[in-house]
């Protein structure tokens, strides 16, 4: 189950039933249990599962997570929890973990409003990425996008005093919102005069080369806890 039922809300997913690799199925059943961490309604210790203590970064929606691995290879003094419903972008990020040795990461198979609700304590998180977002772009799905005025507080609760929430989008229309949203936020200051510059952590992924390419946008928004 990815998410509590009794939980009447408007979810920001739909779950799809994708198709496992064989390797993608390998790390599940090999890796899965080192590396992913059960959801459950009680505030997760950060040190305890990764056996450190080191600033943590949260990402919501990994996909493939090919960004994310490239991420967390990058910055391996800080620890990064995955969160994705979708299980073959889960085994795909897995299988990365064991093939790179990427110890400064867990991962969490749930819906990431209930993590957030339920596991992350407020003010631990020293960041948290939200990349490419569904846009649900058909006016009357609106509503499901994930950037709205209560989630962003939720983060903001979440985040430690100097922490910062980067968002990125291709949809202009969703990227408008998102700063409009965002500013809106009392408790989060941007850090730059509308959309900021692509942070050099955050790799192009395949889909946003051939997007560039073909001269579609690219939005990068980073907020910092005030």
């Amino acid at each position: 189950m990815l998410y509590d039922p009794t939980e009447h809300r408007i979810r920001s997913f739909v779950t799809r039933a994708g198709r496992l690799s064989t390797a993608q199925a390998r790390a599940l059943e090999e890796l899965g249990p080192k590396f992913m961490v059960p959801y459950v309604k009680a505030p997760l210790d950060f040190e305890q599962a990764f056996g450190r203590k080191a600033p943590v970064v949260l990402e919501i929606g990994f996909g493939m997570g090919d960004t994310t691995s490239h991420i967390a290879r990058g910055m391996p003094e800080k620890d990064f929890i995955g969160v994705e419903v979708h299980t073959p972008g889960v085994g795909s990020l897995l299988k990365q973990i064991g093939e790179q040795e990427l110890g400064n990461l867990r991962l969490i198979q749930h819906d990431a409003v209930e993590v957030l609700n339920n596991m992350i304590p407020d003010g631990s998180l020293a960041g948290v990425h939200v990349f490419f977002p569904d846009p649900w772009h058909k006016a009357r799905h609106n509503k499901r996008r994930l950037i709205q005025g209560p989630f962003v507080k939720l983060l903001t609760e979440k985040l430690a005093p100097g922490g910062y929430l980067h968002c990125a989008t291709d949809w202009q229309e969703y990227a408008e919102q998102m700063l409009e949203v965002l500013g809106a936020e009392p408790g989060l200051q941007n850090t730059a005069e509308g959309y900021a510059p692509q942070p050099a952590y955050r790799p192009l992924t395949k889909f946003e080369n051939r997007g560039l390419k073909l001269g579609h946008g690219v939005w990068d928004l980073v907020f910092t806890k005030k």
